[in-house]
């Protein structure tokens, strides 16, 4: 069908991006995935593919004419925590001068709807309580530092020149497509649910990042969110704009936090396998507790998250993890 809303979905080869296509599809849009597959997977992609940077404006100029594009997802980014702690000029140069250049090309091409790829990060050192979105955002590593201009910028955007944006911030996605076919796989993996089951399989080492953070168990606590659950809200978040809504920043998260060890204990629950591993220190630009306050989105988007029980993250997570990862001969 060529009559369906065309949807440009940066970063769709990746991770969330691809579920967030999938998504897409099924609620009647047209997904064009942008991606320059440096992380990206080609088998990841779900219709058609424009093969660009964003921070190359004649090839986006071309994707926004040659597909007739009404709105964007906007998930492409570098987005590890620790290396842009050591290497901050690639996350201001990909997330934010990427960012202007995508908006550059919106703007040109009459495209005023964005759905943007946010992060709990913005935040940073938080305390104990689940956060609102009104908590100060003071992001302590780069990587959250560029989101948070990229916010700003949509703000800015939104009162000069009309846009309606949102930016969903979430917090630690996780689990994969319960029909198997897309997880997380990257070559460089540092999320902890993936590196735990890569762990399980023999094909890396395991550490837990300090064990004397104040909580219960000296570990870190975070907020797991199913990947399916993120795609459906941006599906919803797309459609609110269709009806002329502004926009804004939501928490997609459950309220609920789990330790690193918790986590651990969980996975040996679900594979009946204790994930071998060490303890080192912690890493810079790791806060304490980072858990949602999902009242807004929950009001606003009609946010219920349906797979992010533990339980379920983890068995889908396992299912993809041993399809795409196989277990290494020791």
């Amino acid at each position: 069908m060529t009559d369906r809303p065309t949807v440009l979905v940066t970063g769709g080869a990746g991770y969330i991006g691809s579920h967030a296509c999938r998504a897409l599809a099924a609620a009647g849009y047209r997904p064009v995935v942008y991606d320059n597959l440096t992380t990206g997977h080609r088998s990841f992609v779900a219709g058609e593919l424009v093969t660009g940077d964003l921070l190359d404006g004649a090839t986006l100029a071309r994707a926004f004419a040659d597909h007739k594009v009404t709105a964007v997802m906007h998930f492409a980014a570098a987005s590890l925590v620790g290396e842009s702690m050591t290497a901050p000029q690639k996350y201001y140069v990909n997330n934010v001068q990427g960012t202007l250049s995508l908006l550059q090309a919106m703007r040109n091409a009459g495209c005023h709807r964005i759905v943007f790829s946010s992060t709990g990060a913005v935040y940073g050192n938080a305390d104990s309580k689940a956060l609102p979105e009104d908590f100060p955002c003071a992001p302590i590593n780069p990587y959250g530092a560029s989101k948070w201009m990229i916010e700003r910028m949509l703000a800015d955007y939104r009162a000069a020149y009309g846009f309606g944006a949102f930016c969903l911030r979430y917090f630690n996605a996780s689990g994969a497509d319960p029909a198997g076919g897309i997880g997380e796989l990257r070559d460089n993996e540092t999320h902890l649910i993936p590196r735990a089951m890569m762990a399980l399989q023999g094909h890396v080492e395991f550490a837990v990042f300090g064990d004397d953070y104040d909580t219960p168990d000296g570990t870190a606590i975070r907020d797991y969110i199913h990947v399916t659950d993120l795609a459906a809200a941006h599906v919803a978040a797309l459609k609110l704009l269709e009806t002329g809504h502004a926009g804004g920043s939501f928490n997609l998260g459950t309220g609920a936090g789990f330790s690193v060890r918790e986590i651990l204990t969980a996975i040996k629950q679900e594979t009946g396998r204790e994930v071998p591993h060490t303890v080192k220190p912690r890493r810079a630009g790791d806060p304490t507790y980072l858990v949602a306050d999902p009242s807004a989105a929950r009001k606003v988007l009609d946010f219920v998250p349906r797979h992010s029980d533990l339980a379920t993250v983890i068995r889908t997570a396992w299912a993809w993890h041993q399809k795409a990862h196989p277990l290494k001969s020791r």
